[in-house]
């Protein structure tokens, strides 16, 4: 890392030029990893009974990319999957891309309102979707949304509420709403693409992926990933992480996002080390386990995860002497915790990283060797091929120490927010992603993000949009408008607050809106207080003043 020698003394540097920008496609990557690494472990999930060999890998992506061709499926239509972790989810990951689909990560978390709305804005045509999970029926959600599909047989679907689904593919089974089963696409005999039994031909720049990320107009904007996007971000922080084919990653995070999609599987693709997926969801007890069992070197995690591991009662007899590396992001870790991560849970070479779905997702990372000040107070300095700056509101450079909005541009930088031209431009210009964080720069290029320009909430590594949670909650008979923001947390970081005005003549206790919120909206997004009040505090140019209703919430001390 240096910095820019043009922009000496401002907030401005430029990544190292290495490792290069990887060429080609995520499936010629697959084909490179096969024949590579062939017999080498690949996969494996102990809770499926899952052990696969890279060459195994590729067998089963290219036949389930021949299913997926056989229902008329071809390049550049969209594709969802609705699941926690499992095989599948990598084999759809890694089939659609093999055929130039596009495939659309949805936060299995989602109800049906969101559901509906991913669906809808990305054009899905079709979706590969888990039964359920946890309390989330998801082939009952897609019922809900498509009341007039119903029937058995394998005629495409179609319901006036979600015109472009044609496909309902479940992991597991078949049922009358889903149609198709999972592993019965993994024995179609469908020809790759209008008859031919190859791939058909791809280019890296174009769009293979759709990441869902809320914005401050309040619904999710489906940020547009290529095969270059993600495929440079896998090799840079496999890079930054010095892993190799001899390593193998624990990836307890989840593949709806960019961390484990692309931190988790292509940084093995790109590397050859093996992905390990110690359960369906985050469990610390199994996280134990499988790193212990598989001898995992890494493991990935947001620092709530990584506090839930190390306060366990299996910890202490539990043997993580194989470990040494691994990502931690989401937030930043404090210098106690990360001092337990080092010492206790032998990751000598965790790396710190930072960034946003739109940037694929890091822009900058932390070095293996870094110190413990730079671990615990910085994000690091900027990865490979990537350059940042802090702007000052007129778009100029700020001097280096003076916080400033981060931005950053480089392979990663995503194509724009899928069927919305405003949104994207207002988010790059001239080829700079405006992260709306605010950060400094030093003289070594290291990033520190001191606040925040959008409102956003950071509950234990998801983002949440306060506009969004306000839309959702002014759906309510009773709420006349609502304010949401963010309180401190000790478990979790920050938790959503909501003050919510009534309607005239309403009547609400506050328990019930949280009562109402539940199953409705995203557990994650669900307020952890609610105040019932009869007027928001304004500022002197009429705006609603947030920071005086979080004084009023924190001046007892932290919620949690």
């Amino acid at each position: 890392m240096t910095i820019n020698p043009q922009a000496e003394g401002l907030s401005h540097a430029i990544g190292a030029g290495a490792p290069p920008v990887p060429e080609g496609t995520i499936g010629a990557w697959l084909d490179r990893a096969a024949e590579r690494f062939g017999t080498r472990d690949a996969l494996v999930a102990p809770w499926q009974d899952v052990r696969w060999s890279w060459a195994e890998l590729r067998e089963r992506t290219d036949a389930l990319a021949r299913g997926f061709a056989g229902l008329g499926l071809s390049t550049g239509d969209r594709v969802g999957i609705c699941s926690p972790n499992c095989a599948e989810w990598v084999l759809t990951q890694l089939a659609t891309a093999r055929l130039g689909l596009v495939l659309v990560s949805i936060n299995p978390a989602y109800r049906t309102h969101e559901l509906g709305h991913a669906l809808r804005l990305a054009g899905v045509r079709a979706i590969v979707t888990a039964t359920r999970f946890k309390t989330s029926d998801y082939v009952g959600m897609l019922a809900e949304l498509m009341p007039a599909a119903g029937g058995d047989g394998p005629a495409p679907l179609f319901d006036p509420a979600l015109p472009d689904l044609r496909h309902v593919i479940e992991i597991g089974g078949a049922t009358a709403t889903a149609r198709i089963g999972f592993d019965s696409l993994l024995l179609a005999e469908g020809a790759m693409a209008e008859g031919h039994r190859g791939p058909p031909p791809l280019h890296a720049d174009q769009a293979i992926n759709i990441q869902f990320t809320s914005g401050t107009t309040g619904a999710p904007k489906g940020a547009t990933l290529s095969h270059r996007n993600l495929l440079h971000n896998a090799a840079s922080a496999a890079a930054g992480m010095r892993l190799g084919p001899d390593d193998r990653l624990c990836i307890p995070v989840p593949l709806y996002h960019c961390f484990g999609m692309v931190l988790g599987v292509l940084v093995c693709l790109t590397s050859g080390a093996a992905m390990v997926f110690p359960g369906p969801s985050f469990d610390a007890g199994d996280v134990l386990k499988t790193v212990e069992a598989e001898r995992c070197t890494g493991l990935h995690g947001v620092p709530t995860m990584f506090l839930a591991v190390l306060d366990h009662p299996d910890f202490g007899a539990t043997d993580l002497s194989s470990l040494r590396t691994g990502i931690a992001a989401g937030a930043l870790c404090p210098a106690a915790m990360m001092r337990r991560m080092i010492d206790d849970m032998n990751l000598t070479d965790i790396t710190i990283g930072y960034g946003m779905t739109e940037t694929s997702p890091l822009s900058t990372q932390t070095s293996p060797d870094a110190d413990l000040e730079t671990r615990t107070e910085t994000v690091g300095t900027m990865i490979p091929h990537f350059e940042g700056r802090v702007i000052d509101g007129d778009g100029n450079f700020v001097p280096l120490g003076t916080p400033g909005e981060y931005c950053s541009r480089g392979p990663g930088v995503m194509l724009g927010y899928w069927n919305q031209p405003e949104a994207t431009a207002a988010a790059i210009r001239d080829g700079w992603m405006h992260s709306g964080d605010l950060a400094t720069m030093d003289e070594a290029g290291r990033i520190r993000i001191v606040g925040r320009i959008k409102d956003m909430i950071i509950r234990g590594g998801e983002n949440i949009y306060p506009a969004e949670v306000e839309a959702f909650l002014a759906t309510h008979p009773a709420v006349a408008d609502a304010a949401v923001f963010g309180i401190p947390c000790e478990r979790f970081g920050e938790q959503v607050c909501a003050w919510v005005r009534v309607r005239q003549a309403a009547e609400v206790e506050a328990e019930e809106i949280m009562a109402w919120c539940k199953g409705r909206i995203s557990h994650h997004k669900v307020p952890a207080r609610v105040r019932v009040v009869e007027a928001f505090p304004m500022t002197v140019t009429g705006k609603v003043h947030k920071f005086a209703m979080r004084d009023v919430e924190v001046e007892g001390g932290e919620t949690g």
